[in-house]
């Protein structure tokens, strides 16, 4: 009894005490095997995307990803790879690709490493193929004689591009292979033409701030060893002929270039007529700097650049063309191929398209898909697809492993990719074809205005990230440009362009030139007005290459991958975005000539202690920054106190930052400043952190970053780097002399030189 009253095992409620365990044990016990079986489901669901990516056929577009990242390696390196050892890994890893034939999970994992040890070795080839000579010294009195290979008409002054033959120029112990120059307006020579004359050389530019464009390399590869402005009088020898196949080709393209030029120029003068130009010959260097800048901020500078667009628009209309004539004779359209006839013929008319641009990697990559397409045509084969891409992206890095690296490879591919994967996925809706005429007509229209939107938007979201990577701003109202503006462009100035070149040997061409100037009027009228709308310029601050190469790990996933996978693209952009927001910003910058020097007060900008001439730096690191201010802006002194020997500012935390003009100043500034910059030698023995003329001769532009009481310095040319483009500092005999840049207008890059890509 004892037991029941105290509740044993016996009891009522005992029993229920042991039911209920026995129930809470079984809900346990079901309750961990229904945890399992859903982790179960879902690596079956997962593995089962996963082998739905590798499946045959699906793993090729990541084939020129991998050689890409190679290549990408290559410019990583700190020094220059030896050709030998690079080739030596290439070969290895192909022959493994051949061991592993057979294996269905090695092949797919050594032929992505071999594809990366394969672009590592290409890239380490063509340097080695172009290698040729850089000035490391400037000169004041180069006397310089060659051939003009490229001439670019600019906004105020021209520029050419000159192979040289004769060079003598004191301290310069090996003449570079080509030199580029400015030149007063209207005064360059004819591509091809023999000259002469004295030039300001200094070597190619190097990165304007830690992280910055490197000019420098971007010359290397273009085989440029020095550049400055010429002297006096271009003397012209008119007798001697252009030599060699090349060069003979350049001549006869640009005159035809320069004759269209005129023409249409003269019909259409002012922007007009510079844009109209830009789109037929690819002269684009004429369009007056507000105008240029608004293509740029309202996200229409693609149309500057002759890429798939344009390709696309010549190649279409010339195939409808052809075809329809053919169609108009009953015997041909009935009997014979016409549309293949109609491909062959867009085909010669594209080759002449980019013969007559100048080639640049936009309109290669254009052309090698424009071709690709064709050629489908002609063998009845889909060509709009991952692997058209792939091709294009092989082709153009095998020959150009350096484009890699430059914006206009970077964008025209994202957005070309963005597309693509759009056209994949089917993001449009059809046209019924049994629906009534109006129906159909209406949902036309509303199919074509929907995929402008689309494409613009894709196109735009596509390119965001490099466009802010490398000019730090984005373009908020990109989609609303490009819907007003592109149907005009597709509709009537591409045609009135195409008819006008094709009838300008007949004379008959002022008509369409005027058309095309209608259209034209639109397009800046648009661009002007969006690029006044309020905030229509997105700035952003400057971030490392790694989110960059982040946020192009993320696009690759969402646009090449099929199955729900690619959602983690998706969550890799995010990162990328979070990390690019969470860059930080230098509190201090100079120059790696010593003429410009920088501060960022307690207000977060830049307060400017020195700035050279042309400002140039200045511009640059105002851009970086996210600073819409100009460089000749009086709010940039705001904090900065002068006298005849010095400037100083100071950070946000109130230490000081000094710029020595002349040695007096460095007793006082060594014992009170935290930073002294300089553009001379500092005496050894200064207690502040010191960024002299030793300082930047070595390392380049510097920028120092607070870290406590301390700063962390980052320089634009580490110690350790020792590249082709950008030698190690050698002998005291070898130190650069101080070389101004060119005062002349225009004489260095504008946006529009490292920009291209639709």
């Amino acid at each position: 009894m004892a037991g029941h009253a105290s509740g044993g095992p016996g009891s009522g409620r005992g029993k229920r005490a042991v039911a209920g365990a026995i129930a809470a044990g079984r809900g346990a016990g079901l309750a961990a095997p229904h945890s399992a079986a859903w982790a179960l489901r879902a690596r079956q669901t997962i593995a089962g995307w996963a082998a739905a990516e590798i499946a045959p056929g699906r793993l090729l577009p990541w084939l020129p990803v991998a050689f890409g990242v190679g290549i990408a390696l290559y410019f990583a390196a700190d020094r220059e790879p030896a050709w030998w050892a690079a080739s030596a890994v290439a070969i290895l890893a192909l022959a493994i690709v051949v061991a592993a034939r057979r294996h269905p999970a090695g092949f797919p994992l050594a032929l992505g490493a071999a594809a990366i040890a394969c672009g590592f070795a290409i890239a380490t080839l063509q340097t080695l193929r172009i290698a040729h000579p850089v000035m490391r010294i400037g000169t004041w009195q180069a006397q310089v004689a060659g051939f003009v290979e490229i001439r670019e008409e600019r906004a105020r002054s021209d520029r050419i591009v000159v192979r040289v033959e004769r060079f003598e120029a004191p301290r310069i112990a090996q003449a570079p292979e080509r030199v580029r120059v400015s030149v007063r307006k209207d005064t360059a020579p004819p591509v091809g033409a023999y000259v002469s004359f004295k030039a300001h050389l200094a070597p190619p530019l190097a990165p304007l701030r830690p992280g910055g464009y490197d000019f420098a390399r971007d010359m290397y590869f273009q085989q440029i060893g020095a550049s400055g402005w010429a002297l006096g009088k271009i003397a012209v020898e008119p007798k001697r002929p252009a030599e060699g196949l090349w060069l003979r080709y350049a001549a006869v393209f640009d005159a035809i270039r320069d004759g269209m030029d005129n023409r249409i120029r003269a019909i259409l003068p002012g922007d007009r007529g510079a844009i109209a130009s830009a789109l037929i010959t690819g002269k684009r260097d004429a369009i007056s700097a507000p105008v240029n800048d608004a293509m740029y901020v309202s996200s229409l500078a693609h149309v500057l650049s002759i890429s798939g667009y344009h390709m696309a628009v010549v190649a279409g209309i010339v195939f409808f063309v052809i075809r329809a004539a053919l169609a108009l004779i009953p015997s041909l359209a009935v009997r014979r191929p016409i549309k293949k006839w109609a491909a062959a013929g867009a085909l010669l008319a594209a080759t002449f398209y980019l013969l007559l641009s100048g080639s640049e990697v936009a309109t290669q990559r254009s052309y090698i898909m424009i071709g690709i397409v064709l050629t489908g045509v002609m063998l009845d084969r889909p060509a709009i697809t991952f692997r058209t891409l792939a091709v294009a992206a092989f082709v153009v890095l095998i020959l150009a492993p350096q484009s890699l690296v430059h914006p206009s490879f970077q964008m025209s591919f994202a957005a070309t990719l963005a597309l693509v994967a759009t056209y994949q996925h089917s993001l449009l809706w059809k046209i019924d074809a049994d629906s009534p005429w109006a129906a159909r007509a209406a949902l036309w229209g509303g199919r074509e205005a929907a995929s402008l939107i689309i494409a613009s938007l894709v196109a735009g979201t596509a390119t965001t990230p490099y466009a802010a990577f490398h000019f730090h701003r984005i373009a908020p109202y990109g989609v609303l440009a490009n819907l007003l503006a592109m149907p005009v462009v597709s509709v009537l100035v591409m045609p009135a362009g195409i008819i006008g070149a094709v009838t300008m040997p007949l004379g008959l061409d002022a008509l369409f030139w005027k058309l095309m100037g209608f259209g034209l009027d639109w397009m800046i009228a648009v661009a002007l007005w969006v690029a006044h709308l309020p905030g229509a310029v997105g700035p952003m601050p400057a971030f490392g290459a790694g989110a960059l190469a982040l946020a192009t790990a993320g696009m690759l996933l969402a646009c090449l991958l099929r199955s729900p996978l690619r959602w983690s693209g998706a969550a890799v952009l995010a990162i990328a975005v979070a990390w690019a927001l969470a860059t930080p910003q230098p509190d201090v910058l100079i120059a790696g000539d010593g003429q410009t020097a920088a501060v960022r007060g307690k207000s977060g900008s830049w307060a400017f202690l020195q700035k050279a001439r042309d400002g140039f730096a200045a511009k640059e690191w105002l851009l970086a920054d996210g600073d819409t201010r100009s460089a000749d802006n009086a709010a940039l002194k705001d904090g900065v106190r002068c006298d005849a020997i010095g400037c100083t500012a100071s950070l946000s935390d109130g230490r000081i930052v000094a710029f020595a003009l002349s040695a007096d100043a460095f007793e006082e500034d060594c014992r009170r400043a935290a930073v002294v910059a300089s553009a001379i030698d500092a005496p050894g023995d200064c207690a502040a952190v010191v960024i002299d003329r030793n300082a930047w001769r070595r390392g380049g532009a510097t920028a120092l970053y607070r870290d406590g009481e301390r700063f962390v310095t980052e320089v634009a040319r580490p110690p350790t780097a020792d590249r082709p483009w950008a030698r190690a500092p050698g002998t005291a005999s070898e130190r650069p002399m101080t070389i101004r840049r060119p005062t002349l207008p225009d004489a260095t890059p504008r946006t529009g030189d490292i920009e291209a890509g639709d």
